[in-house]
């Protein structure tokens, strides 16, 4: 895994790398031989997963003793799961529903500032990507929670529904590229995550053409593409909660690391 970033000493003698990758001399689990390449982050389960080392993993930085981290992937991953989730059920209409008002709290609290957290734990970790990734999604989270807002005065500011629905095709367009960007990122490291962030840019993109063409099929069907995108990533989520340490079984990602093109 190529690995991007400065390299700092570990505490064990090894290094990791402040960066996309990180690989950690004394190797998984903090055992003792082996390397641990985990490009996107490794759970203690042996499983390469966006996030470093859950567990009692070293990171050097400025207090390398002091610091113990956990992983904040399974966080981030499952709030992204729910929010998303209940946005896109509303909007395939699922038990004849279609108003948006529970969102918000969900996108305020758990989508936007827990996962917001997260990527700011995935910047202690030294993980760059989880880090970008967990950050940009919370704050995609809490920028949709406050148009929903009726107090924010941002949809009521449109007096045509024609430039209402530009703006919401504009603000999809600019999400779409961001997880284009997040998918080419992640071609080497689970093919979960590449799942994910593939079905989730087909889901941005379907919201944008259904915002430019009115058409309500074409919401629709990203609403399908997003709840299948959020079982991805609850399954992402749960993966790296089943280690070997705290569960019995453990979930397959398909690590691609160690693919070379």
């Amino acid at each position: 895994m190529a690995n991007i970033g400065n390299k700092h000493p570990n505490v064990e003698g090894g290094s990791y790398d402040n960066g996309v990758g990180t690989t950690n001399g004394v190797g998984p689990n903090n055992g003792v031989g082996g390397n641990s390449a985990s490009g996107i982050g490794a759970n203690d389960g042996g499983h390469h997963f966006m996030g470093n080392n859950a567990g009692n993993t070293n990171y050097s930085g400025t207090s390398p003793h002091l610091r113990h981290l956990g992983n904040p992937a399974p966080l981030g991953l499952i709030a992204f799961a729910s929010t998303l989730l209940v946005f896109e059920l509303i909007n395939v209409h699922a038990r004849h529903t279609a108003e948006l008002n529970i969102v918000i709290a969900l996108a305020l609290a758990y989508g936007g500032i827990t996962q917001l957290l997260a990527g700011m734990w995935e910047f202690a970790c030294g993980n760059t990507f989880g880090a970008t990734v967990f950050s940009s999604f919370g704050a995609f989270w809490i920028s949709y929670a406050i148009i929903l807002l009726p107090g924010s005065g941002i949809i009521s500011a449109y007096t045509s529904q024609n430039d209402l629905s530009n703006a919401y095709g504009f603000f999809f367009t600019a999400w779409f590229i961001t997880t284009f960007c997040f998918l080419m990122a992640s071609m080497r490291s689970t093919a979960v995550l590449v799942l994910f962030f593939l079905f989730l840019d087909l889901t941005f993109l379907l919201h944008m053409a259904g915002a430019y063409t009115g058409r309500s099929g074409v919401n629709k069907g990203a609403g399908w593409m997003g709840i299948i995108s959020a079982l991805i990533a609850y399954y992402a989520g749960w993966s790296a909660l089943m280690t070997r340490d705290a569960s019995y079984f453990t979930l397959p990602v398909v690590p691609l690391s160690k693919r070379r093109v």
